[in-house]
């Protein structure tokens, strides 16, 4: 069985949220892959900021 680690979990939702809101969200085809790459862009951006937040925070 495959045991994904905290990351790889967060790029998975990224990537499936942001195909998502892509296709829903936008009309045209470039803007949509456009729409969703800024998606995935800013889903694992501030996983990752959020989590240098956390870890800073606990220390």
């Amino acid at each position: 069985m495959i045991h994904p680690s905290h990351f790889t979990a967060v790029l998975l939702f990224s990537l499936f949220t942001s195909v998502v809101f892509g296709i829903t969200m936008r009309t045209e085809p470039k803007q949509m892959v456009r729409y969703g790459a800024m998606c995935f862009g800013m889903f694992v951006g501030s996983a990752i900021v959020l989590s240098w937040l956390m870890f800073l925070i606990a220390r």
